[in-house]
């Protein structure tokens, strides 16, 4: 039985998590938001930061510093065309991405957002841990370990199952808080 494998898929399924939630707006400028951002540099979709230098020199503002000027356009070009709802303010120079506050609204929605993203999370450790006690209980079956092995194997990834759902709860009220205090 390899715990280790379920433990990395189980990790693997945070990290995406973890991801997910990086790029939520939280009326914070945070230049995570432009990961999935690609801009057409010579022919190839190529992502924002490697073809700009990219920083946060106030909490609600990105500053967009592109190596080749002649990329300012399409760089532009990129963020309108993409969900993240900010307007890009070109100054021939650098682009800024001014980041507005959100309303309580809006807040409320984005903590909905990252519930069910959680859930999503949850749903997936949750499929984990069953293939792993598919996978025991086969062993089982085929007389590979004893009913006494099975028990433990259930009870070991139930365990892993608990401590890593705990770990999406304190990611999920870490990000609602950070949401509903900005």
């Amino acid at each position: 039985m390899e715990f280790n494998e379920l433990e990395e898929r189980m990790e693997k399924t945070i990290s995406v998590l973890q991801e997910s939630l990086a790029e939520i707006r939280a009326g914070r400028a945070n230049p995570a938001i432009l990961n999935k951002i690609s801009v057409d540099y010579y022919g190839v979709p190529t992502p924002i930061n490697q073809v700009a230098g990219i920083s946060v020199p106030e909490a609600r503002l990105i500053v967009i510093q592109p190596w080749d000027a002649s990329i300012l356009k399409e760089i532009e070009k990129a963020i309108l065309a993409s969900d993240i709802g900010l307007n890009p303010n070109n100054d021939g120079k650098v682009i800024r991405l001014a980041f507005p506050e959100l309303t309580e609204e809006r807040r409320k929605e984005l903590v909905k957002d990252i519930k069910k993203i959680g859930e999503d999370s949850k749903i997936s450790i949750r499929s984990i841990r069953r293939d792993g006690i598919d996978e025991a209980k086969s062993m089982q079956k085929e007389s590979l370990i004893t009913e006494d092995d099975l028990k433990r194997a259930e009870e070991q990834i139930q365990k892993l199952t608990d401590k890593k759902i705990e770990e999406i709860d304190s990611i999920i009220d870490k990000k609602e808080s950070e949401i509903m205090s900005v």
